[in-house]
């Protein structure tokens, strides 16, 4: 997924729970999906990090290699700059870019 084009807030917000809601009729069924996407999001997000700092593993750490590992630095705080989450998963769901099915009415509940 590409994180870098979202346009997700990067700081808290106030958000009108009647726009969350209006989409399943129901505000907690509309924050089951957004964590539940949310959730998807992070595991994504954390196995990228971690093949991109695994290229930079080695079984011998000393004090200079530390130091002089400014391509690492560089991804971690990119990663850190990032919109967290829960603040993407809320912008796709405002977007309708999450599907959301009623489980009561048959099948299970699915997330895009």
């Amino acid at each position: 997924m590409n994180y870098k084009n979202t346009n997700a807030e990067k700081s808290t917000v106030t958000r009108d729970l009647d726009n969350i809601s209006a989409q399943s009729g129901n505000i907690y069924k509309s924050l089951i999906a957004i964590t539940k996407r949310s959730n998807q999001i992070s595991s994504e997000m954390r196995e990228e990090l971690t093949k991109k700092l695994a290229e930079f593993a080695s079984s011998t750490d000393n004090l200079e290699e530390i130091f002089e590992n400014r391509e690492q630095i560089e991804i971690s705080k990119f990663y850190e700059s990032l919109p967290k989450p829960v603040a993407i998963a809320v912008q796709e769901y405002l977007e309708g870019k999450v599907y959301v099915r009623d489980a009561s009415e048959g099948g299970e509940k699915r997330e895009e």
